[in-house]
């Protein structure tokens, strides 16, 4: 697949995830390996509903000029694609109801049909203190997911990383885990209230 295509696919993703509310304005990070040694990735002031080829620098698995301008979680997403084989595309997001859901839970249990057939259970990830998460999330991230045969990992209040080596999987995949946890959340918040 040619770059520019691949460029163009990921600005599509984005803006419907900007839509779904699972990147803020300048928040979230978005990837596609093109090389053995080298990625896609978002630049740090990208606007995610109107990613386009300017908003987009690839990176050489050997640090140059060009990561000053690449996302923060240009690391991250380094780490994972020179450990893990299969990683082909990565996001990180931030999807409200799975973001909340996380606060509150040690364990994501789909109670519906898509979340419970295509996830299963998924555990979150606590960070500890948030001070030094930075520092420490490029290496935590990428052993998390290598150690524990997983393509997703819910960090408590921070968000989710995820991999596939199809960009429409992985997409389908967060958006089942979006609805999951929303539909968790609004059955818990009937449980809340007596109408009696």
């Amino acid at each position: 697949m040619n770059k520019e295509h691949l460029k163009k696919k990921l600005s599509t993703l984005s803006l419907s995830m900007f839509r779904k509310d699972f990147f803020g304005i300048y928040h979230g990070s978005i990837s596609a390996k093109t090389e053995s040694s080298r990625f896609i990735v978002n630049i740090k002031d990208a606007v995610f509903d109107a990613l386009d080829g300017e908003s987009m620098i690839e990176l050489s698995y050997t640090k140059d000029y060009r990561w000053k301008v690449a996302s923060m979680d240009a690391d991250i997403h380094y780490s994972i694609y020179s450990q893990i084989s299969d990683a082909k595309f990565i996001c990180f997001s931030m999807p409200p109801f799975t973001t909340a859901y996380s606060l509150e839970h040690d364990v994501i249990k789909p109670q519906d049909y898509f979340g419970y057939m295509e996830l299963g259970e998924i555990p979150v990830f606590h960070p500890k203190q948030f001070e030094d998460w930075y520092h420490r999330a490029k290496s935590e991230i990428a052993y998390y997911l290598q150690s524990n045969k997983t393509d997703i990992i819910v960090i408590k209040g921070y968000g989710v990383y995820i991999y596939n080596r199809d960009l429409n999987e992985m997409a389908k995949k967060l958006a089942i885990l979006e609805k999951s946890c929303r539909i968790l959340m609004l059955d818990n918040s009937d449980n809340d209230y007596n109408f009696d």
